[in-house]
């Protein structure tokens, strides 16, 4: 896998997003989108129904799919070390405690993030009947679009249960958000006339933290309660505007 060079092809599917994708999958996609830009690594993304199903699999979304050469790959962290393994990986600049140090904020920010995103998209009643029913139905004819609906949902409140997330209430996950949110926020401050979270560099932190963070500020829902929590750290929102100017420039805060 080293041996080869970075496919100047390289494909990231995803489902469409103004009519289809859900907010745990497009949070899963910007955050790889991210971390391939700050990699500066060429990359095509094209939208497909059944990017989905095109995917190997994937501990929760399994989005994005990555088709990268001969290799296909899907989520976060399996890119992450698809790429690091080519020796191209953003990072390689910090020390093993670092890593380490990293490692273990990505895999909060990616849990509870994704968790409360999951949460909000199917267990609230009014956002899973308003949006997520019918975005994720849209693709697909009736009645198959009920039958995928419903499939979906099981599906995801049995992760939900898996990870102890669905016996909670919106209070409780609402809890969940704000002190990962003030974690993110301490991590930041440490290096307060820096861009990133450890220096002047990015590092996978910044592209999954980016992708969740600014992903829930923009999603409308009919209940915004998880993107009134990110909004009250200016600290979390000054990081998005500036991720997003430097690699993207989509839209303002």
């Amino acid at each position: 896998m080293s041996d080869e060079p970075w496919p100047e092809d390289a494909v990231i599917y995803q489902p469409y997003e103004a009519e289809q994708i859900l907010l745990p999958e497009h949070a899963s996609c910007l955050a790889v989108k991210a971390y391939l830009k700050m990699c500066q690594l060429p990359f095509e993304v094209r939208s497909c129904a059944n990017a989905e199903y095109m995917s190997p699999g994937g501990r929760l979304t399994k989005l994005p799919y990555l088709r990268a050469g001969t290799f296909n790959v899907s989520e976060f962290e399996h890119i992450v070390n698809f790429v690091e393994q080519k020796g191209v990986g953003i990072g390689q600049w910090l020390d093993d405690d670092y890593k380490a140090d990293m490692r273990t904020y990505v895999s909060l920010a990616e849990n509870i993030f994704t968790m409360a995103e999951l949460y909000i998209s199917f267990v609230n009643k009014t956002v899973y009947e308003k949006v997520t029913a019918p975005r994720n139905g849209c693709v697909f004819p009736w009645p198959l679009n009920l039958i995928e609906n419903y499939t979906k949902r099981r599906n995801t409140l049995r992760i939900l249960k898996v990870y102890q997330w669905n016996d909670m209430t919106i209070d409780d996950v609402i809890e969940k958000v704000e002190k990962c949110c003030e974690t993110l926020t301490l991590k930041l401050e440490e290096t307060p006339d820096e861009p990133f979270f450890y220096s002047n560099q990015p590092c996978e932190l910044d592209a999954i933290a980016f992708g969740h963070l600014f992903a829930i500020i923009t999603t409308d829902l009919p209940n915004m309660a998880l993107a009134q929590t990110v909004r009250k750290f200016n600290r979390l929102v000054e990081f998005c505007q500036f991720i997003d100017g430097k690699y993207f420039q989509m839209r303002s805060l």
